[in-house]
């Protein structure tokens, strides 16, 4: 698999990218068809954060950690992936009866696969985001569901890890 490391204010010397190409690269040994890999690097005060995007079949595995050194981030997001794609295979092998991939024993997993436990059903009626951001926030929860009354369609707005608000919109095709 090919990595392509970057830097955000953090020069990314030969070592280190030796060691996210090395630590990515071994991800292959559990699916062949992986694309590309992005690794980004950032450090923001005593953060030291990796992002990896890796894009398979039309699906992308991401990841995401920060710890206060870069070469203990980079083996907590390799195994977070590796945990992803433990998943993604077994989804595939339930969906297909038996996947044409190979097992190998270390990729089993004792997990058990999470169930949807509680159906929650409300009333949503249209309002601007600016009031979503407003209702979620007295809720106390990182998410709302609403209707918006600009577009009449059903939106999420969520809280970002960085403070800020994202807003996901549905694009039918």
């Amino acid at each position: 698999m090919k990595v392509q490391v970057r830097g955000k204010n953090i020069e990314v010397t030969p070592a280190l990218r030796d060691y996210v190409e090395k630590r990515l690269g071994k991800l292959d040994r559990f699916l062949d068809n992986m694309g590309e890999a992005m690794a980004t690097l950032v450090v923001e005060g005593d953060s030291q954060k990796i992002e990896v995007t890796i894009p398979v079949n039309g699906m992308l595995l991401r990841g995401e950690e920060a710890t206060d050194d870069m070469y203990s981030s980079v083996d907590l997001v390799v195994e977070k992936i590796e945990r992803q794609i433990s998943r993604y295979k077994g989804k595939l092998n339930r969906r297909n009866g038996r996947s044409q991939m190979e097992f190998s024993a270390e990729d089993k997993s004792d997990a058990e696969e999470p169930k949807v436990l509680r159906t929650k059903r409300f009333a949503i009626k249209p309002m601007p985001l600016d009031e979503a951001v407003m209702q979620m926030n007295l809720l106390g929860h990182d998410f709302f569901v609403f209707s918006n009354a600009e577009t009449e369609q059903v939106n999420v707005v969520y809280k970002r890890k960085d403070g800020n608000y994202g807003l996901i919109e549905p694009e039918f095709e």
